[in-house]
């Protein structure tokens, strides 16, 4: 199957998701991850229309979009990798949303680049809903004091969550869980579900889905 056969596969499946879930398919954006596909796979998906996409890496993201947001109009790039502090300023420059925001060092990083650059990115918290060590995120119990801290201590406004819930376990409790945090603080953008469990993320109230393998196939 084509990228672009394949992103109208994904689109109808976010549109029966959403159909069942009795929701808007406009509050759920498609964010089609891109990470270690070149700019010429990339190029079919953007001329069908696709414009949000997701990367892992600052550097990789550096190499490749650039050029293709000169060629292309109303491109919209999205960090949803972890992010090292010193990595700050270039992420802020190229990003319009930032989703593993889990730190205070980072969270220092990225209010002094906001505003020196006076960038505006969209800001997620990731949390670490299965507590696993390998993997970033603040921990579900400790999500609360840290969003506030966010707030008071660095001025950085935090739209919503993410997470990635652990491959051997369903995901549903998971996103459920996130989607509970973010209530309970006002927040109303979740960063959930991938390309196996995105219907069960928009039924759970996720409003940015990171599909990347069905769309783009396999990576080597």
């Amino acid at each position: 199957m084509t990228a672009t056969a394949a992103l109208d596969s994904v689109r109808a499946s976010i549109a029966r998701a959403c159909k069942d879930a009795g929701r808007d398919p406009a509050d759920v954006t498609l964010v089609a991850v891109s990470k270690t596909f070149p700019a010429e796979a990339i190029e079919p998906v953007i001329a069908a229309g696709q414009r949000v996409f997701g990367e892992n890496r600052v550097q990789e993201a550096k190499g490749k979009w650039p050029a293709l947001i000169e060629r292309h109009a109303g491109i919209q790039l999205h960090l949803i990798g972890p992010l090292q502090s010193n990595k700050a300023k270039e992420a802020v420059a190229l990003f319009d949303a930032i989703h593993a925001v889990d730190r205070d060092s980072l969270c220092e990083a990225l209010a002094k680049e906001i505003a020196a650059q006076k960038r505006d990115p969209l800001l997620f918290a990731q949390i670490n809903t299965g507590a696993e060590p390998q993997k970033a995120g603040v921990l579900p119990e400790a999500a609360d004091a840290f969003l506030k801290k966010c707030a008071e201590t660095h001025g950085l406004k935090i739209s919503g969550l993410m997470c990635i819930p652990p491959a051997d376990e369903a995901p549903g409790p998971h996103f459920a869980l996130t989607a509970k945090i973010a209530k309970r603080n006002g927040l109303r953008l979740l960063s959930m579900g991938m390309s196996a469990d995105f219907a069960d993320a928009i039924l759970l109230g996720a409003t940015h889905v990171r599909v990347g393998s069905a769309i783009f196939g396999g990576r080597h």
